[in-house]
C-alpha cells in the first residue's frame, strides 16, 4: 500500500477503525513511584532506564508524526514517564505544531503530566504550540497524595500548576486513577473542589496494564458507582460525545457548574471505537493499550528508511491491526491474564 491510495479519510485498521490520535512517550523516566503505575519496589535505584543513544531524537519524533499524520492522525500527545523531564521538550513540541494533517490543519497538540513541573513549563509550553493539558492528580488530601506518589510530593504544587496552565490559556483535563481501599474515599472532595473551575474531571477505572501494579479487579471501583456516588451528592445528567473514539463518557453538572467524565475500560470497554496507537520512547510502535509487543520503527529510520517509506510502513501496521483487549478481558481466566507479557504504564504512555 503507498500513501496515496489510502482512503481520503487515512487508514483504517481490520475492524474499519481510523487512525486519528498517537500518543508519543518521550522518556521513560519520572520523578513520581505512584503504586499503580512506576512502584518503587520495581522501579528502584538500580532499575535501568534507557540510555540516551536509546530514546527517539526530535527529528525522529518529528519524522514519524509527520508520516502518522499522513494516514489520518489529527491528534499528538506526549506522554511519559513524565514529559516534562525530556530536555529541550518545548522545542519538540514547535517541530510538532509546525506539522499539518491530511485536510492542512494544525494537529491538536496535548500533554498529559504529574504537574510536577508546571508551574514553571505552563507558559513556555502554550508558546510552542500545547492546546490543552491533562494533570494527573488523584487526591486533594496532602498526607494521601503524598503516599500515593511515594516521593512526598505536596498537592499544593500540582494545583499550582494547574491554576499556571489555565493562567497560560490552555484548557485542563484532570485524571484520577481510582483503587478501591486507597482513595475512592476522595471521589466527592475532588469533584467539589473542581466544580465551577471550567476544569474537567476524569475518573479511571484502576486497569491491569503491565504487570508490575499487582493488579486485581476487586480493587477496581466500576465507573457506574462513581457516578452514583457523584449523582447523589452533585446531580448529573449523560452528555452526548464530542467526537468518535472518545474514551470518557461524560456528564455534566444539572446546576450547570461543569462537567465531569468516567473512563471505564474494565467495566464497559471501548475497543469498537479506539483509534489510538503508542510511540514508546525508543520507537516501538503499540496499535493497543494492553499490547504484548510493539513494531520497532527506529530501526526504519535508522536503516535509512525515506519519509514514503515510513509512511507506508506504518499503514500496513495500521492497517493490519485486530486489538480489543478490553472486550475479551473478561473471557480470559486470571491465569490467561498473568501469562500475558503485556507493557508497562510508564514505557506505553497511558
Amino acid at each position: 500500500m503507498s500513501p496515496m491510495q489510502l482512503p481520503s479519510t487515512g487508514v483504517l485498521d481490520a475492524r474499519d477503525r481510523p487512525l486519528r490520535d498517537l500518543r508519543i512517550s518521550v522518556t521513560d523516566r519520572c520523578n513520581f513511584r505512584c503504586v499503580y503505575c512506576m512502584p518503587r519496589e520495581v522501579f528502584g535505584r538500580d532499575y535501568a532506564f534507557l540510555e540516551r543513544h536509546e530514546l527517539l531524537t526530535f527529528e525522529e519524533i518529528e519524522r514519524i508524526a509527520r508520516a502518522a499524520l499522513a494516514n489520518g492522525v489529527r491528534k499528538l500527545r506526549l506522554t511519559g514517564g513524565e514529559p516534562l523531564l525530556r530536555r529541550g521538550i518545548e522545542d519538540l513540541i514547535a517541530r510538532l505544531a509546525a506539522l499539518r494533517t491530511r485536510d492542512g490543519a494544525k494537529p491538536e497538540i496535548a500533554l498529559t503530566t504529574n504537574g510536577s513541573a508546571l508551574a514553571v513549563k505552563a507558559e513556555a509550553l502554550q508558546a510552542a504550540g500545547v492546546d490543552r493539558v491533562t494533570v494527573s492528580i488523584d487526591s486533594l488530601d496532602d498526607q494521601l497524595f503524598r503516599r500515593m506518589n511515594d516521593v512526598e510530593f505536596p498537592v499544593a504544587r500540582v494545583l499550582q500548576g494547574i491554576d499556571a496552565a489555565q493562567a497560560a490559556g490552555m484548557p485542563v483535563k484532570l485524571n484520577t486513577v481510582v483503587k478501591r481501599g486507597l482513595n475512592d474515599s476522595e471521589i466527592l472532595s475532588l469533584a467539589e473542589h473542581f466544580r465551577g473551575t471550567g476544569h474537567v474531571l476524569r475518573f479511571i477505572e484502576y486497569m491491569d496494564v503491565g504487570a508490575t501494579n499487582g493488579w486485581s479487579l476487586d480493587e477496581v471501583v466500576p465507573s457506574a458507582e462513581i457516578v452514583a456516588t457523584i449523582d447523589a451528592r452533585f446531580p448529573l445528567e449523560p452528555l452526548s460525545p464530542t467526537a468518535t473514539g472518545e474514551t470518557a463518557k461524560r456528564w455534566r453538572y444539572v446546576d450547570g457548574s461543569g462537567e465531569i467524565g468516567v473512563i471505564s475500560s474494565v467495566t464497559n470497554a471501548f475497543c469498537g471505537t479506539c483509534n489510538r496507537a503508542r510511540l514508546s520512547t525508543e520507537g516501538r510502535l503499540f496499535t493497543c493499550l494492553f499490547a504484548t509487543e510493539g513494531h520497532d520503527l527506529r530501526a526504519l529510520l535508522r536503516g535509512g528508511a525515506d519519509d514514503a517509506e515510513l509512511t507506508t510502513a506504518l499503514a500496513q501496521i495500521w492497517g493490519v491491526r485486530d486489538d480489543r483487549y478490553s472486550e475479551i478481558r473478561s473471557s480470559l481466566t486470571p491465569e490467561l491474564r498473568a501469562d500475558r507479557h503485556r507493557i508497562e504504564m510508564s514505557y506505553i504512555g497511558g
